[in-house]
């Protein structure tokens, strides 16, 4: 794997929908030395634009190829449909698949989802984006099934959404090149992985720890140790001659006794 002085910035690159901004300003304050620079991708082009190499990891939608990306899920998203504010299914409060059945129902070029079988009744034609598709929802034309964000994002005052519980999910994670896996790239694994500073496990941080213990060790691995307390004193008197008899250490010699007469 490359180091981090191979990448004196980091690009990361991030889909529509996802907002990168609360790792970003921890990014800053903990490597004020590394810019961090966002590249906005489209959703269908962000595996491309990591495999370029034009950014060193990406916020992407799931599935990723695994064969070839690292790949860490964050999240999972609340899917929902955009509907005109007076159409009959704001009146409830969720919604499932089969409620969509007898409804226009519009699939965008780049829609994130996976569909088997898309619900409801197939448009005249495909918008070709999601931006496209929320316009004609608010032409009426017909309703569009989105991830949470993506209905956020393009959110209007005379449209709003129902969820869908029933409905495929979109998943988002920190995705990356597995044989690029630099330095800078392990730095933002922990930060989205809310490690904090003491505990991110950056090799970076990790070599410079290990340097430090060798600078350490050098400057003071051949200076003897000094004896704890009870070693020393012991090592204080037993140059000394003891006194009195044999065995009893520093205490007075026994007082002789008055000599007896002889019969």
């Amino acid at each position: 794997m490359t180091g981090s002085e191979e990448s004196p910035s980091f690009r990361l690159a991030y889909v529509p929908g996802v907002t990168p901004a609360k790792w970003v300003k921890v990014w800053k304050e903990r490597l004020p030395g590394v810019p961090l620079t966002l590249v906005q991708a489209p959703t269908a082009e962000a595996a491309g634009l990591l495999r370029a190499g034009e950014a060193d990891a990406g916020l992407v939608r799931l599935p990723v190829d695994r064969s070839f990306f690292s790949a860490i899920p964050l999240y999972t998203e609340t899917t929902v449909v955009v509907v005109p504010k007076d159409h009959v299914i704001t009146a409830a409060d969720e919604i499932t698949v089969a409620d969509l059945a007898d409804e226009v129902l519009l699939h965008p070029l780049d829609d994130v989802f996976d569909w088997d079988s898309p619900p409801g009744e197939p448009a005249f034609e495909r918008p070709a984006t999601t931006a496209d598709a929320i316009e004609l929802v608010a032409a009426s034309i017909g309703l569009l099934v989105v991830p949470q964000s993506l209905a956020r994002l393009h959110h209007r005052r005379d449209l709003t959404y129902r969820p869908v519980v029933d409905a495929p999910q979109s998943g988002v994670a920190l995705s990356w090149p597995e044989e690029a896996t630099t330095d800078l790239v392990e730095e933002f694994i922990g930060i989205v992985r809310g490690r904090t500073v003491n505990s991110t496990r950056g090799r970076a941080r990790a070599t410079a720890g290990a340097e430090q213990q060798g600078k350490r060790a050098e400057q003071g691995g051949d200076r003897p140790k000094k004896q704890s307390g009870a070693k020393s004193a012991g090592s204080k008197s037993a140059g000394r001659p003891a006194r009195g008899r044999s065995g009893s250490g520093g205490a007075k010699p026994a007082k002789r006794g008055k000599p007896r007469r002889r019969s």
